[in-house]
């Protein structure tokens, strides 16, 4: 689908607040609410736009003490690979997964209240996972910037 300069508007509008109605998208736009309400049904419809959610603050939910670890795999078999990204998807602790190049397999963003928890999480769920290799962490010291959207 090719975007034009109205809808790569409306999605970022859409992407800084999704709360806002067709209305105000309509003001915002120069656009009627009818025009705005196709528009976005149009993204919705071609899986440009994929899901609207709430972004939650970790702090809130005592999640805020948050890893990136970095796997290796024994072997790169598409069986390895697909045991591995199947358990993975089962670990509610884990936010993100990427399949990477480099030194390391994958990488993983964990949200866990604190050390201890993020202990636990290792030693019962992610290292029973068949297959890994070596597994190495970072922890988050600071946020410089963290967003969901995608500047178009």
């Amino acid at each position: 689908m090719k975007l034009d300069i109205t809808d790569k508007k409306l999605i970022n509008l859409l992407q800084e607040d999704s709360k806002r109605t067709n209305k105000q998208l309509s003001l915002l736009l120069n656009l009627s609410v009818t025009a705005v309400f196709e528009r976005i049904k149009k993204l919705e419809r071609e899986k440009v736009i994929t899901n609207y959610i709430a972004l939650v603050d970790p702090k809130k939910v005592a999640k805020s003490f948050i890893v990136f670890c970095q796997v290796k795999l024994i072997q790169h078999s598409r069986e390895y690979l697909s045991v591995f990204e199947s358990e993975i998807l089962k670990l509610d602790e884990v936010s993100e997964c990427f399949h990477i190049s480099g030194d390391y397999d994958y990488v993983l963003k964990i949200y866990v209240k604190d050390m201890e928890e993020y202990r636990e999480f290792m030693v019962n769920k992610l290292t029973t996972i068949k297959y890994i290799g070596s597994t190495q962490s970072s922890f988050m010291i600071g946020e410089v910037k963290n967003t969901a959207k995608i500047s178009i």
